[in-house]
This record gives structure tokens, C-alpha cells and sequence, in this order.
């Protein structure tokens, strides 16, 4: 009878023993490992039931605990599957991952085994299925298997591939689905060996240290870079330029050293890392020690320009005053002492740069939060130094600093080198060529048909000129630093219908604010900040999400090309990020994660 039992597959004849038997699992384990004499290590196996889409993990419960009946199914598998996972650079690495824990505590799991810090910060998403093409049919995916690597040597295996990985065609991934944070794989259909993207999602990077984060940087950087030439971001002309001229120096430097050991120049990277980092809210300690003293000002003559609609009146040139956090702007220099035309607080708004070096223009546009949602206010500066100290200080006083910060000229400087690697350097002649430069894989779409080949290497080349001298890890860290820059940068758009309207319009979720945008024109409507926000909650019946601000402002809507849960999940897991602070990095509250983002769901 023993030899019967040994050549059967066991696990698929637990469920029909167990239901004939015995109520308890354990009882079922144990009998087995005797009687059989199963060599086998079963403390991974667990059973799913499969009609309820639902893993019975409490091993001290019995099966009518569990509400289980004599008619259930129940499979008897492992908890930690291989799953193939989809980095952001185009690798593609086989390794376990477990299907029966939430996917947030996966996620801190796979990202244990790849060296990843604060893997609050990603997820995972479902791929859309493409169809594959004749010509596609014989060929395979490169798969780096990682299910039998030790955990010490995956790092090192992770930067190799980001070296010798080839370019990949341009895949549109703007349809993926992102996976519930608070149900397992299983949960959500996913099987052994399906294919999944490990992706960031929330655009908050905390903690962010070139000497822990090798492979952080490396992904991050991919992802920025096809969100760029996926045009899933907007940027200028001469802002494309210079991200393939970083491109190209970060393909030529990685090919000739090893970025684990590229450590050099970390103390001049220190300014890099402060702009890199998006703070929710200033610095408390250094504010309560500037609170007594008295901060420098900013005077000068500016032009500024308030757009309203039906008018054509352009910039008018004031007199304007920084002091504290705050423009005051006046008719003219002489009435400096008066009281002002009108005073800007800046704390809590939003700056976005407005730039053409070539065309000598620098704007700053400020969105400044109002009760009925955002004043939008243009700044012009006559130069290049005048629009650093603006630029900077704007951005100081949107986080609640100061002049007298000591990261005002670090970001002054900052700004500087920004236009300077934008400037154009065909006043001194190219001495360098490259017939070999790929222009197809530095540029998007939309320049490739603009220009041809021969017209945009020499302009790549060109801006080349001026970060030929960065190490890896700095032009990494400098291609981030001006992706982040950008006006739309970690912006996730949704098509919604707000209550109340009879069209669909499009909500951006930012780190701190949401955007209401006519989908016809594509122009903002209104913003709302999550500082102002006082609760919201989903009224998972009829699928509608309503949230409530401060001033008796409410709002409502449906989503309809995503699940209300995706946009929930959003909103209180940019709310969570902002909880984190730099002595609490190395803990993460889970339970807290659950509570803003599972809804009816939490843990």
C-alpha cells in the first residue's frame, strides 16, 4: 500500500484525505511525514481554497473554523512560487517570490533579495499582453535565473546585467494595471512563472545614498529614462538634448568600469542628493533654530505676467521684494515702503521652470494654493544669475524655508550648472565625432521625425561637450536630478467623471496634491493639496471615491479606465510617504501602510 502512496502525486490527494479523515491540516502533515516517511521539507506548503480565492494560513485553526466544507477544494502548494520579474532597465530575472503574503510584503521581499532600500516606494504591475508579430515567433526572452543564486551574489548580478543589458525596442507600458497592494498574487490571479513589471510607484525617493544604492540608482534611472522617451513626461527641446547626451555618457561609462566601485566624487554629490529627494515638509529642527534670526532678502526688478482668460496682456515689469517666504511685488522701486500691489505667499505652492537658454528665456511658473483652487503667476527674470537666486528661493519658500537655509546656495548653484550643461557650446569649435551615436535610442519619437540622424548627433554631441567629465554615479544622479525638474514630473493620470458632470475628465495624482484637468483642452482646472484634506473614504458599492478639503469643499467621482482601489491606494500611499522621516528609515509600518491605502480591506 506504501508503494501506491509513494508514486502518487501527494499534494493533489490531500484535500479528498483531508476531507474524509480528519478536520485538522496539521494532523494531515504530520501522518503523512510519518507513515510515508515523506523526506521532504513541508513548512512552505500551505492550503489555498480555491472556490474563496483565499489561503487558510492560521495552522492552529481547524477546518470548520475556517468555514471549510465537505465539498471544498484545497490544494496543498507551496506559499513561494518562481515568478519572472520585468525590471525597469529590460531584464527579465526568474526567482521566488510568495504568492500568499500581501503584495506590499512581497515587494519588501524581492526587494530584500536585490539590495533595493525603501521598497515602499515600488510595486508590481501586470504587463498588457502583446501580440507577437511573424517575425517575433522564434524568439525567446533573455531570463536570468535567480531562483538558485545566493542572496550575497545577486547585487553584483544585478549591476552586471544593467551593464551588458542591449537596448530594448520601445514597449508601451502606459496601460499597465498595478497590482492590490493588500491582497496576495494568488489573490489576483497570478500563477508560477507569470510574468509581472517591479516598477516605482509613488515618486517620493527617500534616503537616497549612491554608496547603499547602486542598484536603486540603476533602476530608477531606467525608468526615468523610458518614461522620457516613451514621452509619458513632457520636456523641451533642449532639455532632450541633454538627457541623450547624459544617456550616451552613462551607456559609454558604464561599459568601461563598475559602478559598485564607483564611489568617486561622492562629497561634490552631496547638493545633487538634497534637490533629488522630494520633502513633503521642511527640515523642523534647522527652522526652530532660524526662527530668531533674521533672513536675507531678495530685491530686484522683475516682470510678471497672471494669466486669465480672454486677454491678450502680457508681463508688466514691478519691483519685487523677497523676504521670509513671501514676494511682494510694487509699482516701482520708490514705492518700495509702501504698502505693496500684492503679497505672494509662497509656502506650500508649486514651482515649475519655464526655460529656453537659447532663446534667453527664464521664467519661474508658480501655482499658488487659493480656496477655489490654484492662482497660476508667471515670473520673468532678465538673466541667467537673476533667475538662480529667484528659482531658488522660490523653491526654499514652497518647502517653508528660507533664505538663510543652508541649502540656498547649493541650490543656487545647482541651477546654474542646470543651464550651463543647456547652454549651447558651438561658440567653441566639436572637436569630437561619433558616427557610431544611436540617435534612435537617445531621443523620442517625436524628434526622431523632426530631425534626421546626421542632425541630431552633432547637437547630442554638443551638449555633450559639457558633462563629459562626470563620473557614472554623478551623470546618474544629474539625469534624475533634471527629470525630476520637470513641470509634470511624477504625475499619475486617470480618466474619472466627477459628480455632478456629464463628460470625463482627467484627475493627476502628485505627491502632494491632486489635479483636475479638462481632458478638451487638456488645461488645469483646480488642485487640490493633501494638506488641506480632512478625510475621504469609497463608497466601494457604487465605486466612487469622495473626499473632503478644508473651506467646506467636496468632491466626488467615478473612475473609468481603473479601478476606484487603484486611485485610494494613491492618495493614502502618498499621504503614508510623507509620514516616513530619515531616523524612522531603517522601520517600516506596515499596518499604517494597510490602514491608508486597503480601504475596506486594511489589515
Amino acid at each position: 500500500m506504501s508503494d501506491f502512496f509513494q508514486k502518487l502525486n501527494l499534494p493533489q490527494m490531500i484535500p479528498h484525505i483531508i476531507n474524509r479523515t480528519t478536520n485538522d491540516p496539521i494532523l494531515i502533515k504530520t501522518v503523512f511525514r510519518i507513515k510515508y516517511d515523506l523526506k521532504r521539507d513541508w513548512s512552505d506548503h500551505a492550503l489555498w481554497w480555491e472556490q474563496k480565492q483565499q489561503w487558510l494560513l492560521r495552522t492552529g485553526w481547524t477546518l470548520d473554523k475556517c468555514g471549510v466544507h465537505a465539498d471544498a477544494r484545497l490544494i496543498f502548494t507551496p506559499q513561494h512560487k518562481p515568478l519572472r520579474l520585468g525590471l525597469p532597465n529590460g531584464a527579465t530575472l526568474k526567482m521566488r517570490a510568495c504568492f500568499s503574503s500581501p503584495v506590499f510584503r512581497t515587494v519588501m521581499g524581492i526587494c530584500r533579495v536585490l539590495n533595493l532600500r525603501h521598497p515602499e516606494e515600488l510595486s508590481l504591475l501586470r504587463p498588457v499582453e502583446e501580440k507577437k508579430k511573424k517575425k517575433d515567433k522564434d524568439s525567446s526572452e533573455e531570463l536570468y535565473d535567480l531562483t538558485d543564486v545566493p542572496l550575497t551574489a545577486v547585487h553584483y548580478c544585478l549591476i552586471q546585467i544593467y551593464h551588458y543589458q542591449c537596448w530594448k525596442q520601445l514597449l508601451c507600458i502606459k496601460c499597465c494595471l498595478w497590482l492590490d497592494s493588500s491582497r496576495s498574487l494568488m489573490q489576483q490571479g497570478i500563477q508560477e512563472n507569470d510574468k509581472l513589471g517591479l516598477r516605482f510607484k509613488y515618486y517620493t525617493f527617500h534616503d537616497m545614498d549612491p554608496k547603499y544604492d547602486a542598484v536603486r540608482l540603476t533602476q530608477l534611472y531606467e525608468q526615468a529614462r523610458w518614461a522620457i522617451l516613451l514621452e509619458d513626461i513632457d520636456c523641451t527641446e533642449e532639455e532632450m538634448m541633454l538627457f541623450g547626451a547624459l544617456q550616451y555618457h552613462i551607456g559609454k561609462q558604464s561599459l568601461s568600469q563598475d559602478m559598485v566601485s564607483s564611489c568617486q566624487g561622492m562629497d561634490d554629490l552631496e547638493s545633487a542628493l538634497k534637490s533629488l529627494e522630494v520633502k513633503m515638509v521642511g527640515d523642523g529642527n534647522s527652522t526652530d533654530m532660524l526662527d530668531n534670526m533674521t533672513a536675507p532678502e531678495l530685491n530686484d526688478h522683475l516682470k510678471i505676467f497672471r494669466p486669465k482668460r480672454l486677454t491678450l496682456k502680457g508681463y508688466k515689469q514691478y519691483w519685487c521684494k523677497f523676504q521670509e517666504t513671501s514676494i511682494s511685488y510694487y509699482k516701482s522701486k520708490e514705492d518700495r515702503y509702501g504698502e505693496p500691489i500684492q503679497q505672494l505667499n509662497l509656502k506650500g505652492c508649486e514651482v515649475a521652470p519655464d526655460v529656453n537658454v537659447a532663446g534667453q528665456k527664464f521664467c519661474i511658473k508658480l501655482l499658488i494654493p487659493a480656496p477655489e483652487g490654484m492662482n497660476e503667476i508667471y515670473l520673468r527674470c532678465e538673466n541667467e544669475k537673476q533667475y538662480s537666486q529667484w528659482m531658488a528661493a522660490c523653491k526654499l519658500a514652497s518647502k517653508g524655508l528660507t533664505l538663510l537655509d543652508s541649502s540656498y546656495q547649493s541650490e543656487v548653484q545647482n541651477i546654474q550648472t542646470f543651464l550651463s550643461m543647456q547652454r549651447s557650446s558651438s561658440a567653441a569649435p566639436t572637436s569630437q565625432t561619433d558616427e557610431s551615436i544611436n540617435t534612435h535610442s537617445l531621443v523620442s519619437p517625436r524628434y526622431q521625425k523632426k530631425y534626421k540622424p546626421k542632425q541630431l548627433t552633432p547637437r547630442i554631441l554638443e551638449a555633450y561637450q559639457n558633462i563629459a567629465q562626470l563620473s557614472l554615479t554623478s551623470a546618474i544622479l544629474k539625469f534624475l536630478q533634471i527629470w525630476q525638474a520637470l513641470p509634470d514630473f511624477g504625475i499619475s493620470y486617470f480618466m474619472v467623471r466627477f459628480k455632478g458632470s456629464r463628460k470625463d475628465e482627467v484627475l493627476g495624482i502628485a505627491n502632494n496634491r491632486l489635479i483636475r484637468i479638462d481632458l478638451g483642452v487638456g488645461d488645469v482646472v483646480k488642485t487640490w493639496r493633501y494638506s488641506n484634506m480632512r478625510q475621504w473614504n469609497v463608497n466601494w458599492d457604487i465605486r466612487q471615491v469622495a473626499i473632503e478639503f478644508d473651506g467646506n469643499i467636496n468632491i466626488a467621482f467615478g473612475c473609468v479606465n481603473a479601478d476606484c482601489k487603484v486611485v485610494h491606494e494613491y492618495i493614502g500611499g502618498y499621504i503614508f510617504m510623507s509620514t516616513r522621516a530619515r531616523q524612522q528609515s531603517d522601520t517600516l509600518n506596515e499596518e499604517l501602510f494597510h490602514k491608508l491605502t486597503g480601504g475596506h480591506e486594511a489589515l
